[in-house]
């Protein structure tokens, strides 16, 4: 394909992300399967070229003049990104073959501007509506938390199973494959690769026999911070795809069971009343079950979940009950106040999470947000009756937003007294967590409440808030 092809194909896909609700990931790949001329090196020049866009997609349209088409976000990315000149962008829009038509003259003008004062909120490369948001939580710092949650591309982070392997062997293994992981500063069972080029983690033998789980370190912390310990009963209420369910479980393996044992050998010959034959061959069996201590239980509202959460609780050899729960969060009335650990990951924007997906950005609506803080509100309350005196009640979402974060727990707070807060600095004593998590957490902390982010801890953004019931 030609610079000016890419281009085209690019502004195609962006209008493609814009008028549906999929990852641009998976618009992507559609588009690949589609068009299968593209070669790879066609295929990755227009995933960095749209992924450029969604990263700066409100200065874009403010530079633009308000358009939103992916013909002239690619126009203005090609101006203010990468530097190009008036008469550079005519070159690549002549119209010939396959590439964009020649430019107008609206378009000539708006990249012809010299930009005035750009606003904060497009320079911050937020949703305008965010941006106050930002600025109550983050003070002074809110314009580098926003750079850096809109800005870099993010790593992959790995979480190592430990019934299946050791750090130690997961790394020599996926050096082996050719990659170059790193150990994650605050995980003790994390790896981290780099995002360039995109590694195809799930086509690695790492991952199909269970050794590793895609799984962001900020994920990784909050599960340790919940305390799960071996003999617990144990509450995942909102699982969703089960990453975090994963994560618990492994904290609950039995002591002495950091990875599968193997299954006896069996004999080749065996003895009959008619003398010595050979054995039968048998059936394969299915995936050795790590021993586990305790009772894990993972809920959600929407069964296909669960569905899909079976095979990951195989594929890493530990297990979990699985609980539909009813609209009004019925289903699990045989476990009201007998869990030692309820954690909540709560449904919410998934705005922590915008550095991997720039694109839910500029979806996002300010009413959006106050249905999930409602949201939030309902199933922090149900979450709480399963809690028994004396366990912990987790909260967690993907949010970088104060409405759905220190909103919701203020609230959950005056309408529960019966749940003290726990500090953070007393949760950080897990094996799973190095000693700079344990310094670093603990001065990020406050009180019991703790946020990371992309420009404070190098994750994606996570906030937690940890209780314990008095009675």
């Amino acid at each position: 394909m030609t610079p000016a092809a890419r281009l085209a194909s690019a502004a195609a896909i962006i209008d493609r992300i814009s008028a549906g609700k999929a990852p641009a990931e998976a618009v992507l790949k559609t588009w690949g399967t589609e068009n299968r001329y593209a070669g790879s090196k066609d295929r990755r020049a227009i995933a960095d070229q749209v992924y450029k866009v969604l990263r700066a997609r409100g200065r874009l349209v403010w530079a633009m003049g308000g358009r939103e088409d992916g013909r002239a976000l690619v126009i203005g990315a090609l101006s203010l990104i990468d530097g190009l000149s008036v008469e550079e962008i005519e070159a690549l829009h002549a119209g010939d073959g396959y590439g964009p038509k020649p430019l107008s003259k609206q378009e000539r003008s708006r990249i012809s501007m010299t930009a005035d004062e750009v606003p904060g909120w497009v320079a911050a490369g937020l949703p305008e509506f965010v941006v106050e948001d930002f600025r109550n939580t983050f003070g002074d710092r809110w314009a580098e938390e926003a750079a850096g949650l809109m800005v870099p591309r993010a790593p992959i982070d790995l979480r190592v199973n430990g019934a299946r392997a050791t750090v130690a062997e997961v790394e020599a293994e996926l050096r082996e494959a050719g990659l170059n992981p790193t150990r994650t500063p605050w995980s003790a069972w994390g790896l981290r690769l780099s995002a360039e080029p995109p590694p195809n983690v799930q086509a690695l033998e790492a991952f199909k026999a269970g050794r590793i789980e895609i799984q962001d370190e900020g994920s990784q912390i909050v599960c340790w911070l919940a305390g799960v310990e071996p003999g617990m009963t144990v509450v995942d209420y909102c699982a969703g795809g089960g990453g975090k369910t994963l994560g618990l479980a492994m904290q609950g393996l039995a002591n002495g069971a950091s990875r599968v044992e193997a299954a006896p050998a069996e004999p080749e010959r065996i003895w009959t009343p008619t003398g010595w034959v050979d054995a039968p061959k048998s059936k394969p069996k299915a995936a050795t079950i790590a021993r586990a201590e305790g009772r894990l239980i993972a809920c959600d509202v929407v069964q296909k979940r669960l569905d899909n959460i079976r095979p990951r609780l195989a594929r890493a050899g530990v297990e979990a009950e699985l609980i539909h729960l009813g609209p009004n969060g019925g289903g699990v009335e045989d476990i009201v106040g007998i869990a030692d650990v309820v954690f909540v990951d709560a449904p919410c924007t998934g705005s922590g999470t915008w550095r991997r997906r720039p694109e839910d950005a500029w979806r996002l609506k300010p009413e959006d947000v106050d249905r999930m803080h409602a949201l939030q509100m309902a199933i922090l309350a149900r979450a709480a009756k399963l809690v028994k005196p004396g366990g912990r009640l987790v909260y967690v979402t993907c949010s970088m937003l104060r409405v759905e974060n220190e909103a919701t727990v203020d609230h959950f707070e005056e309408d529960h007294p019966s749940f003290a807060p726990v500090p953070v600095a007393e949760a950080l004593g897990s094996a799973a967590m190095t000693d700079a998590a344990r310094e670093t957490l603990a001065g990020l902390a406050q009180g019991h409440r703790l946020r990371m982010s992309p420009a404070t801890t190098d994750t994606d953004g996570f906030f937690v808030a940890l209780y314990e019931r008095r009675a």
